[in-house]
């Protein structure tokens, strides 16, 4: 029997919170430059630096092993990486043999290429990052893109069976005005949409401050035109959501910024390089490839333990006077959305 699928510890941390969630970044690259998340020159890491897609499967295989039941793949943008479906096969595998769900976050411009290959692999659920339905703002806002691939591979994800979740980053002066006419239109299209607070990760040639927007006064304002209602439904991230009257879409509310949530934090992110971050804004990691590379899983699982004892109470994400521009340096593609 291989040393993976013997009984494994569970990956609890030092204050006790259960990690069930692996978010795992298969590239730092991106086909868009959104203004929040990205600088407009960036430079990525180079091929040779980046785990293998074996190297990805076989660590998943250990944190599934060591109870992880849900893996996000996310990016930069994660169809861009080659071959990427033959992962999604490799760890679609475990789905309802140790792992509850596999899904995957995409800013769906590739997403009408590869959805029926998605839901045929085990997918069933997807994340699309969606700032606007304008084709101008959207344009404006990724700094290069063409929103109809977006929407043609939305119409994919929906004829493959797929469900889908619109991503929407909040941007105060730039699409503040498009929040309430987004949720009445993913209400239409059958999409839940979660709104989000955007976060100082990174130097992106941006003011933060400028464009910050609490969604505690978003819900303020939603609420003068629908009624909305805490549920308590959950997809294992950091998302509360609301039922929202007269509709079948949900409404999430990310507030990283607003209203802390680290308190029942049960994630951990790989990134593509095979860095364990335990946090997404700390810098603290530890470095799972090398070890891997020489020593296999018998020399990645005293990391992961370190990595465990090494998770932070809570985030120290700040915008305003006094804040640094960023609370970490690395962009949050680097990371994983």
């Amino acid at each position: 029997m291989d040393m993976v699928d013997l009984p494994r510890a569970a990956l609890i941390d030092a204050l006790g919170r259960r990690i069930s969630y692996l978010r795992i970044s298969v590239t730092d690259r991106c086909d868009l430059r959104c203004r929040y998340c990205m600088a407009e020159r960036m430079t990525f890491l180079p091929r040779d630096q980046l785990l293998t897609l074996e190297e990805i499967a076989l660590l998943a295989d250990l944190f599934i092993a060591r109870g992880v039941r849900k893996i996000r793949l996310t990016g930069g943008e994660p169809l861009v990486r080659r071959d990427i479906i033959d992962l999604v096969r490799r760890i679609g595998r475990h789905v309802g043999e140790g792992l509850d769900e596999l899904t995957l976050t995409t800013n769906g411009t590739r997403l009408a290429d590869h959805a029926d290959a998605l839901f045929d692999a085990g997918v069933r659920r997807i994340n699309v990052s969606l700032d606007s339905l304008n084709p101008d703002r959207f344009a404006h806002i990724t700094r290069r893109g063409n929103i109809q691939p977006v929407m043609d591979g939305l119409a994919a994800a929906r004829a493959a069976g797929l469900a889908v979740k619109i991503n929407m980053v909040a941007l105060k002066g730039v699409n503040e005005d498009e929040i309430l006419p987004m949720l009445r239109w993913c209400g239409d299209q059958g999409f839940d949409l979660t709104l989000i607070e955007t976060m100082p990760l990174g130097e992106t040639g941006e003011d933060r401050t400028d464009h910050y927007l609490p969604l505690t006064e978003v819900a303020k304002q939603l609420r003068k035109h629908v009624e909305l209602t805490p549920i308590a439904h959950r997809t294992g991230g950091p998302s509360r959501y609301h039922a929202v009257e007269g509709m079948a879409a949900r409404l999430g509310l990310i507030t990283p910024l607003s209203n802390n949530f680290c308190a029942d934090c049960n994630r951990m992110r790989m990134t593509c390089e095979g860095k364990i971050f335990m946090c997404l804004g700390h810098d603290d990691h530890v470095d799972l490839k090398s070890a891997f590379r020489t020593g296999g899983v018998a020399a990645v699982e005293p990391l992961i333990d370190r990595a465990l004892r090494l998770k932070p109470a809570r985030h120290d994400f700040r915008i305003g006077a006094g804040a640094p521009p960023a609370a970490v340096q690395r962009h949050m593609s680097v990371t994983g959305g």
